[in-house]
Parts: C-alpha cells; sequence; structure tokens
C-alpha cells in the first residue's frame, strides 16, 4: 500500500492516483494556512486572526471566466496553481482541516466556504459543510455560486447549518456585469445578472435580515453614481455591501488595468458606511456629469466620528459570534508592501492620521455647507 507523504507541517499530500479534488480536498488561504499552523509565515503586524477561507477544489476549475478573476479559465496555467484575489491557496484534505479547525476552535471567528461555477460545487458544498459542522461551531458562512443554487438549495444550506450567504456581484451595473463575465453555464441559470439577483432575494428571505452579503468590487469601470445606487438598493433589502479593490490578477484579462486610486476608494469606504449604518441619503450627495462624487452634504460632526470610529475601512466581512471582526481577509486588496487598502484590525491614530489625509475631506465638504 502506498503511504501518503506529508509536508513538513505534517499536512498530507495527495498520492499517485488520488484525485486531489473536493469534497475530499479543498484550498485555504494562506492567512488560513498560517492561523491553523500549517505554514509558518507572519503578518506585517501582528494582530488576532481568526477568519478562515476554504476554497472549492476541481481539476477543471471554476466554469466561469471572468476578466479580473485570478481563477478565470483562461487565466494560464494548471488550475491548483492559480492565485484568487491575489493570495495563494494550498491544497489540504478536508477531513484533515476539520481536526485542525476542531484543534483550534477556541481562536476561530469565522469560517467561509467558497464555491465555483462547477456541475458538483452545490453537492460538495453540503457535504464539506457537514463535516465541519459535526466538530466545529464556529460561524460559517458561504460565499456562493448562484449558477448553481435554486431557492431549494439555499434553504438545504441554511439547514445544515450555514448563518450568513455571500453572493459575489462583483459589477455595480448590469452592463458591466456583461462587460466582465462570461457566460459558462454550469447546471443552472450560467452568469446572469437576473440569476444573481434573485438568488440575493431567496437568501434574503431565507436567512434573514442583514445575514447575506453582495461582494462588490471598486476599479471595474463604474461611476461613484453607480456605487451609490447599489448601496441604497442593498442597505433598502437589508443586505450588506461588502467592498473590495480591483487588485488586478497578473495574466488576467484585466492583468494591466490600474486600481482605483486611493482617494477615490477612501471616499467610496466612507460613503459606503455612512448610507449602510448612518440612513445617509443619495440626495445629500452630489456627482459631476461623469458620476464622480464632487459633494458631500452630510453634517461635519457625523462625518468626522464616522471617520473617527474607523469603521468605514475595515476589512468587510462576516462577524463573529459576538458582532466583532470574523472574517478580516488580510492582503485581499494590497500587496504586503503597499499602504492598506482594507484594515484587517482597527486603525491606529497614526493610520487614521494617514487615511484622512488620503480622503482629503475638505474638497468635498467645503462647499456643502
Amino acid at each position: 500500500m502506498t503511504t501518503p507523504t506529508t509536508t513538513t507541517t505534517g499536512r498530507r499530500l495527495p498520492v499517485h492516483g488520488e484525485r486531489p479534488a473536493s469534497p475530499d480536498w479543498v484550498r485555504i488561504s494562506g492567512a488560513s494556512a498560517i492561523a491553523l499552523r500549517l505554514r509558518s509565515g507572519r503578518f506585517s503586524r501582528p494582530f488576532p486572526f481568526g477568519g478562515i477561507n476554504l476554497l472549492l477544489a476541481y481539476d477543471d476549475g471554476c466554469r466561469s471566466d471572468c476578466s479580473y478573476c485570478g481563477l478565470a479559465r483562461t487565466r494560464p496555467g494548471a488550475y491548483r496553481d492559480k492565485s484568487f484575489i491575489r493570495v495563494e491557496w494550498p491544497l489540504v484534505r478536508t477531513d484533515d482541516l476539520v481536526e485542525r479547525m476542531a484543534a483550534h476552535a477556541d481562536t476561530l471567528t469565522r469560517l467561509c466556504i467558497s464555491m465555483v461555477t462547477h456541475p458538483f460545487a452545490y453537492r460538495d458544498t453540503c457535504d464539506i459543510t457537514g463535516r465541519i459542522r459535526a466538530r466545529v461551531d464556529t460561524p460559517l458562512s458561504i460565499l456562493v455560486a448562484p449558477p448553481t443554487l435554486n431557492r431549494r438549495r439555499i434553504e438545504q444550506l441554511h439547514a445544515l447549518g450555514a448563518d450568513m450567504i455571500g453572493v459575489g456581484l462583483d459589477a455595480a451595473t448590469e452592463q458591466l456585469f456583461r462587460t466582465h463575465r462570461r457566460d459558462v453555464p454550469a447546471g443552472g441559470a450560467g452568469l446572469s445578472w437576473d440569476r444573481y439577483w434573485a438568488v440575493v432575494a431567496d437568501a434574503r428571505d431565507v436567512f434573514g435580515a442583514w445575514k447575506v452579503n453582495c461582494h462588490v468590487l471598486v476599479g471595474l469601470g463604474e461611476s461613484d453614481a453607480d456605487l451609490v445606487d447599489l448601496f441604497t438598493r442593498l442597505r433598502d433589502q437589508q443586505v450588506f455591501s461588502y467592498l473590495f479593490c480591483f487588485n488586478p490578477e497578473p495574466d488576467s484579462r484585466l492583468g494591466q488595468q490600474p486600481k482605483a486610486p486611493l482617494r477615490r476608494w477612501r471616499r467610496i469606504q466612507l460613503v459606503k458606511h455612512l448610507i449602510e449604518s448612518e440612513g445617509l441619503d443619495p440626495g445629500q450627495l452630489d456627482f459631476d456629469g461623469a458620476g464622480n462624487l464632487t459633494h458631500l452634504r452630510a453634517a461635519p460632526g457625523l462625518v468626522d466620528t464616522a471617520v473617527g470610529s474607523g469603521i468605514p475601512f475595515l476589512t468587510n466581512g462576516c462577524p463573529g459570534e459576538h458582532g466583532e471582526p470574523g472574517c478580516t481577509r488580510p492582503y485581499g486588496s494590497y500587496r504586503p508592501s503597499e499602504p492598506f487598502r482594507d484594515f484587517p484590525f482597527q486603525p491606529t491614530d497614526s493610520d487614521l492620521r494617514q487615511v484622512r489625509g488620503e480622503l482629503a475631506l475638505h474638497q468635498i465638504l467645503e462647499k456643502a455647507w
């Protein structure tokens, strides 16, 4: 009998003839591997990290081909070697991972299974969710692949023990969705804007208020006005919008497109927070002819308090059991050598001084009152 080989951390590797695919194998983010002591490493600043991110793994990869995604089918390279949001995702055996999570359960804050568009994705997500729930009670989110789902399947994910659902809408408008996301059906309706919104609505009904989130990428060609419309639409449905800054993946179709300027990104973070958490009305915002934000008409004290709290600039992610930041995804939107685009910890006074400079709020507040 062939004996499985191991890494220096004790993690078993596939043996000859074994198919390292879900549900028996998954990929985990590099940060998750560090948190679970599956590999050595440290963050540029030490902070508690307990958000574990899993990604389904298949030899033939994701059936979608999104222009900005590291897992895109047309991006060169073997699927198992591709990065995702510019982060390495090592392959681990699912049962070994569950054992490791159970051993470190007291340090974990949030678990998340990321589906991909694949005919087996729903089946395998159910299988993996069951394995986790049999051993670990940490709150569990699922970032779903809408082409693989219907309402009955969403209800089943809830019954299995997931408490939050994420939908990778990514694009702020239907036109951008159609531009950047190629329709490759996989046992469902394909990459359809309407289908994605139907899944949002069904998940909202099944999981409840503020238990569903939509991932939104800043930097795909949308205007500030487009984003405000989307933030408002989601808030009115009691659905969170989770911001991601477009971070070009090498060799992807958008590999040469620059990120959103840091000033724009900071202002969008602030405006999203004010809309979602402070009831800001879109009528309090002015835009130029191209949809760029020009004025913010909100009480200066409200704005100053929001900035000083640091909350608008934290990584958007599902909360832990007691409402604390649970999924903090370090380095998803920036390289370790770059300024923090979102903070996986409470920003310091020094961080917030820098953020205030990046916002340059006097430019958009000075003429608003």
